[in-house]
């Protein structure tokens, strides 16, 4: 205890002695205003386009735009505390994510701070926010399919892994309903999941994640909200944050599904600090670069060669479009960007035909490509006929039908459009939509009533895997349909659809 004093100066000259003594020079800005998440900083002629600073008052926000005398900053954080004169400094670095396995099941904002009761969150890195998007010499074609577990989707309009395809519409008609059971119908395979709500209402944004925690597999789910009571710093970073932490799977050979929600939302958060910060406006008051903003995130999402890992990301993409104007601004340059759309009309929904996919709008322009063999051999057709059907169904508006094949061809388009409408949160694996395509190919629904598909859907999971249970998994394996299991499916169908079928037809079965 005696020589504790001395011991303790030795140290002290010790460290004094290894201290490097040499000017430090540090470049110091100073707040000239602040108002609607902007500060406009002077004395910082040094620094960068995106460069993150730090305010005196512990805020952090990033250069947005470079002027002569002045640079105006979009903070991350709410602006209470800071006030005119007020220090702020340069740190170097650009705005960066969090990325690893330690995201997955957790309520993050863009900028991984926990949302949810889960604790601190345990990155293996962080990582810029804004990535080049991977060369064309490192992707490869577009072949491997995501199964959505909607049928009218599956069947008409097939999804690929690396393909970033729109959903847009109305509000309130259920393009959030696609993505969230597009994530759902993942929980049986090795996609990785990210929702990145941006400016969503927060009780929408709790329904979404109950939703997936209920039903689909939240534990390989990421969640990057910005909701509305968000700064627009946080709103606008939020989709290249989500976007960071996808990628971590994908270049390690892992597959990855990104859905924002919504990149309407999100243009207008941008047209907004545009705006404020003076940028010229163009075209509905848009700045100039709206389009290269999203062509830059949207181009991320990709399919890797072999020599890249083999991983995918692919990019769900959704847009409200007002009283079903798909030529405004926002909406045709996200269509144009994307490998596709699913187009949803109001009409459809409020008719009951939900999910309100517009079959004549929409499109995949992967398509086919990426289908299972299985279904594309059985509703290859689906599209053509049920265009068809539409029309005809229009002209006999004026007057009755007296033709028995077109009354015949009425009648399986009523029954496919019975079988296109599924209810939310109710995916289908792949061996019930090839059942379903199979029965209404072969004819076996031509005795069921259109009002009586929807409970033959409901029940035909169930007895597949009660009477057919190889078909089931050897469709999961081989994603084809083998010549000899077709008369079991055909047997099997046919007693589930004579539960389900009009009386009259039953009779005349046994009267036959």
């Amino acid at each position: 205890m005696a020589n504790e004093p001395e011991t303790w100066l030795e140290r002290a000259e010790s460290r004094l002695r290894a201290a490097e003594l040499a000017p430090k020079v540090e470049e110091v800005g100073r707040v000239i205003s602040i108002a609607d998440g902007i500060a406009t900083i002077s004395g910082l002629r040094s620094a960068r386009l995106d460069e993150v600073l730090r305010l005196e008052s512990g805020q952090f926000g990033f250069v947005h735009t470079l002027g002569p005398d002045a640079i105006s900053c979009v903070l991350l954080d709410p602006a209470e505390g800071v006030a005119a004169g007020a220090a702020v400094h340069r740190t170097g670095e650009v705005v960066r994510a969090p990325v690893g396995p330690g995201l997955l099941g957790r309520v993050v904002d863009p900028l991984g701070r926990p949302l949810d009761e889960g604790g601190a969150i345990e990155a293996d890195a962080f990582a810029p926010i804004e990535r080049p998007a991977p060369a064309i010499i490192d992707r490869v074609a577009v072949t491997e399919p995501v199964q959505t577990g909607i049928l009218v989707i599956d069947a008409l309009f097939a999804l690929g892994r690396g393909q970033r395809e729109l959903i847009i519409g109305d509000r309130a008609i259920g393009k959030t309903a696609i993505a969230v059971d597009t994530i759902i119908n993942q929980k049986n395979t090795d996609l990785i999941a990210v929702y990145i709500a941006v400016g969503q209402k927060t009780a929408s944004v709790a329904r979404v994640i109950e939703a997936v925690r209920a039903h689909g597999a939240p534990e390989r789910t990421i969640f990057v909200v910005a909701d509305a009571s968000a700064t627009p710093g946080l709103q606008w970073i939020a989709p290249f944050a989500g976007f960071t932490m996808a990628e971590y799977f994908r270049d390690r050979g892992q597959h990855a599904l990104v859905v924002i929600d919504d990149l309407t939302k999100h243009a207008a958060t941008h047209r907004e600090l545009a705006l404020l910060t003076r940028s010229p406006p163009g075209r509905e008051a848009y700045p100039g670069d709206v389009f290269y903003l999203h062509a830059r995130l949207l181009e991320r999402a990709a399919k890797l060669s072999e020599a890249r890992g083999g991983g995918s990301l692919t990019a769900l993409p959704i847009a409200e479009t007002d009283a079903g104007n798909l030529s405004a601004y926002i909406p045709t340059n996200l269509i144009s960007i994307t490998d596709g759309q699913l187009v949803l009309d109001a009409k459809l929904f409020y008719a009951g035909q939900k999910p309100a996919i517009d079959t004549g709008l929409s499109v995949s322009r992967v398509g086919g490509k990426t289908q299972a063999p299985a279904l594309r051999e059985t509703a290859g057709t689906f599209r053509l006929e049920y265009a068809q059907f539409l029309e005809l169904e229009m002209f006999t508006r004026f007057g009755g039908v007296a033709d028995a094949r077109l009354k015949a061809q009425l009648g399986r388009g009523e029954r496919l459009r019975a079988l296109l409408c599924q209810q939310q949160l109710s995916p289908l694996r792949l061996a019930d939509e090839v059942a379903l395509a199979f029965a209404l190919r072969e004819g076996l629904l031509d005795a069921v009533p259109p009002a009586a598909v929807a409970a033959f859907r409901r029940e035909l999971p169930a007895w597949l895997d009660q009477h057919l249970g190889a078909f089931v998994t050897e469709m999961e394996r081989t994603r084809t349909l083998e010549p000899e299991m077709r008369p079991q499916l055909s047997a099997v169908l046919a007693a589930l659809a004579a539960r389900h079928a009009a009386p009259a037809a039953s009779a005349a079965k046994v009267e036959a």
